[in-house]
């Protein structure tokens, strides 16, 4: 006589049939990725000091002497955004292109990738070129509490991706077009809604062209939010792993998350910019700057304290993150109470997250929590809930 699978056995079951080459695959690339975060604050170090010795970023704010400060303010920032990405270029073709091609999960060629990573760009320049003039000016304006005034903006900033995100930026680097009828669409009009999204904003977009991961967001607030789904997930996914994996997503925009990061990346950018008011100083002397706070030609000293206090502060901003995750997973099974599709749809994430961390590992470094501690959540809910007719 045959026994049911506990839960737990179901879930490791699951991750088993991964089988132990692709497990160690998947386990090598994750710790890979563990290191990177370390290498990346070294990469930051090495740009800012070969920007300061050649002083390059001082050459550039000297041809405009002391007048026009907003066009001579934007000039050296979107210079320095520009200047830092070609000299990280090598990096950033290794870890972004070079990296997830070896592992499997990314047939882009490099032309394209190069192409997208020139458009991202030149959004960067403009945008963080005029959100860093509004950081100096009001460095300028406000005396010591400018760090306080300077969360304020990253408010509103972020306010303003959400709302043009989607609608603005998005589409340049990926074709969005709607769901085609069908069984896919008319569940996805299900969960569209029940989260109040009109059926018009439901889109598929061509997510294979960067990536080969199984993945659908919920993106945007008001009017701009909207459900996209890759094409990855329509070829690979069964209709009930589909209905799981946008009832997941759904749930993070239903639970409100976006709105926790409203609130706490203004939080954080004020944290970071009350740091850097004090640690400015002692780290321009180390990298040899005689920049004051107030001179963006000293931005190479932001970036290397930013580097850093952002690494310090992984572990916090993953713990958030994963309690958001599990907030959304539950959400999927209460509504489209399907976990063994949602299950099954982690499993095929595992292959670029390694699913059986120690506690230490994920509580470090994982956004998200372990493939395997999530399909045991499916599973112990599974033996709980009747199933969906």
């Amino acid at each position: 006589m045959s026994t049911a699978l506990t839960p737990a056995q179901g879930a490791a079951g699951l991750v088993d049939t991964l089988g132990p080459a692709a497990l160690a695959k998947a386990e090598a690339y994750t710790i890979g990725n563990h290191w990177l975060l370390f290498a990346g604050v070294g990469v930051s170090l090495l740009v800012a000091i070969i920007m300061v010795r050649l002083k390059l970023l001082d050459r550039i704010a000297a041809r405009f002497g002391e007048g026009r400060r907003f066009l001579a303010t934007f000039t050296v920032s979107a210079a320095f955004l520009l200047i830092s990405t070609l000299i990280a270029l090598p990096w950033t073709i290794y870890t972004d292109w070079h990296r997830e091609r070896s592992y499997g999960l990314s047939s882009q060629p490099l032309g394209d990738f190069l192409g997208q990573l020139a458009t991202g760009e030149a959004i960067g320049m403009v945008l963080g070129g005029l959100f860093l003039t509004g950081v100096y000016a009001l460095i300028r304006r406000t005396g010591q509490r400018w760090w306080l005034w300077s969360g304020g903006l990253a408010a509103v900033t972020v306010l303003l991706a959400l709302l043009a995100g989607p609608v603005l930026i998005e589409p340049l680097f990926n074709e969005y077009k709607p769901v085609p009828p069908g069984e896919v669409r008319t569940a996805l009009e299900q969960i569209a809604d029940d989260v109040g999204i009109p059926h018009d904003r439901i889109f598929m977009y061509d997510g294979s062209r960067q990536s080969d991961r199984f993945t659908a967001n919920v993106s945007g607030i008001g009017p701009a939010a909207r459900i996209a789904i890759s094409d990855v997930a329509l070829k690979e996914a069964s209709l009930a792993e589909v209905r799981a994996v946008t009832g997941h997503e759904a749930g993070h925009y239903q639970l409100g998350h976006v709105w926790r990061s409203v609130v706490l990346l203004p939080l954080l950018a004020m944290a970071f910019f009350y740091l850097l008011n004090r640690l400015f100083a002692p780290t321009a002397r180390l990298l040899g700057s005689d920049a004051r706070l107030d001179e963006p030609r000293g931005l190479p000293v932001f970036a290397v304290v930013g580097s850093v206090l952002g690494l310090l502060v992984t572990p916090l901003t993953n713990t958030l993150t994963r309690v958001g995750e599990t907030e959304a997973d539950q959400y999927s099974l209460e509504t489209v109470n399907e976990p063994d599709a949602l299950a099954t749809a982690l499993v095929k994430t595992a292959e670029y997250r390694y699913p059986r961390p120690s506690a230490l590992q994920e509580a470090l470094f994982y956004t998200h929590p372990s493939v395997e501690k999530r399909a045991l959540m499916a599973m112990e809910w599974k033996a709980k809930t009747p199933a969906t007719e």
